[in-house]
Order: C-alpha cells, then structure tokens, then sequence
C-alpha cells in the first residue's frame, strides 16, 4: 500500500498520541494478571488480540521510522481505531480497576494518564 510522507507522518503522530505508555511499562503490564483477563482470544489461540497487539506495539516502538513496514502502519492504524472506539465509551465512575481500562492498556493506553 502507497501512502506519503504525510500521511505516514499523520499515523505516527496519532499512535504516538494514544500509546502513552512506554515500553517498559507496556511489557510490565503484559505480566499482570488484570491484563490477562481481559480480551477476546481467537479460537485455536492462547493469548487476546490486545495482548497479540501490545507485542505488536513493542515491536514497532524498537524500529526507526525508516524501518517502519506496511504491516507496522496497518497495525498502528488498527490500534488508533480500537483506542478512540474503546475511549468513547468510557463507563461512568472510577475506571481504576475496570475491564474497560485494563482492555485499553493491552492495546498501550492509560485513560488515567495526562497526555
């Protein structure tokens, strides 16, 4: 797939917006159990699509823009898509210790961080 430099440059600006957590604090996450209990698992798989996006999102985090692939900007594409989904439908009350934050962290974000 052919996109310009801006519209490249437009995806790496919204991911980067959206994943606000590192990858150490991304890969200290995956080893909680709260992000191992939530997401839907694919049938013949063990692990949830977050969690599959998370490894996903580290790998691409360790590139330099020059080595980004088309399958990297289709997978940021994906993770833009599912947080601002995922963010507008933010349940009532105290989200500290919700399914829908926990969900939102496998895919690199932290509703209760400050941009």
């Amino acid at each position: 797939m052919h996109r310009s430099p801006e519209e490249e440059a437009e995806i790496r600006r919204a991911f980067d917006a959206l994943v606000n957590l590192s990858p150490k604090e991304l890969k200290a996450w995956l080893a909680t159990p709260q992000s191992k209990k939530v997401g839907m698992v694919r049938r013949g798989e063990t692990e949830s699509v977050g969690r599959q996006s998370a490894r996903k999102i580290l790998a691409i985090k360790a590139k330099t823009v020059a080595d980004l692939t088309d399958a990297d900007y289709a997978h940021m594409k994906k993770v833009i898509g599912y947080c601002r989904r995922h963010l507008a439908q933010r349940p009532w009350g105290d989200v500290t210790d919700t399914r829908w934050r926990w969900s939102l962290m496998n895919w690199g974000h932290d509703p209760l961080r400050r941009r």
